[in-house]
C-alpha cells in the first residue's frame, strides 16, 4: 500500500539517497528538468532537503517511489503561493504514484495556510505531468518561449501553472 511520508534527514540517509537515485535519472535524461546532468549529490540535496521546504516520499513496501518538496513560491509578500517540485522513480510510473503526490501537496499546501500552488517551469513537451496537473486543476496561466534546452529536441516551451487551494 502507497505511504506518503515526510522525508527522513538521518534516516541514516536512506530518504536522500533514494531520492538521489531517481533525481539524477530525471536530470540525466534531459527532458523535463532545468537541473544540468552535472548537478552532483550535494546540490541535490540542498534542493531536496531544504531547511525552508517540507519534501516527502511515497513509498509503497519500504522502497521509495516517488517525492515532493514544497515550498514558499517567493518571500515575504509572495510567500502565501506555494512552490512544488515532483519526481517519480520510472520504474514506477504510470501507477498512479504521481497524482498520489500531487494531491497530497494540495492538501499539505492547504494545511500549511498557502492559498495556491504554482509551478513556474513545466516543460511543454513533458505531455504526461502537463495532463497531469490539468487533472488536479492546475491551468496553464502563461508560456514561456524557448525556455527550456531540451537534450534531443533544442529549445522548447515552458509553462507556468497555477492552482488556487
Amino acid at each position: 500500500m502507497l505511504k506518503i511520508r515526510l522525508a527522513q534527514e538521518k534516516a541514516k540517509g536512506k530518504d536522500f539517497d533514494e531520492i538521489w537515485r531517481i533525481f539524477k535519472k530525471i536530470i540525466a535524461a534531459g527532458d523535463s528538468y532545468v537541473n544540468s546532468s552535472e548537478t552532483n549529490k550535494s546540490k541535490a540535496r540542498a534542493k531536496w532537503m531544504n531547511k525552508e521546504a517540507k519534501t516527502f516520499i511515497a513509498e509503497n513496501d519500504g522502497k521509495i517511489l516517488g517525492a515532493y518538496l514544497l515550498k514558499s513560491n517567493q518571500v515575504g509578500r509572495g510567500s502565501h503561493i506555494a512552490n512544488a517540485s515532483y519526481i517519480t522513480d520510472e520504474a514506477a510510473r504510470k501507477q498512479g504514484i504521481g497524482k498520489a503526490l500531487a494531491l497530497h501537496s494540495i492538501a499539505k499546501a492547504k494545511e500549511l495556510g498557502f492559498h495556491a500552488i504554482q509551478f513556474n517551469f513545466v516543460v511543454s513537451t513533458n505531455i504526461p505531468a502537463v495532463k497531469l496537473w490539468q487533472s488536479v486543476g492546475f491551468k496553464i496561466i502563461g508560456t514561456t518561449p524557448k525556455a527550456f534546452n531540451h537534450k534531443d529536441l533544442g529549445y522548447v516551451d515552458s509553462y507556468i501553472m497555477f492552482r488556487e487551494l
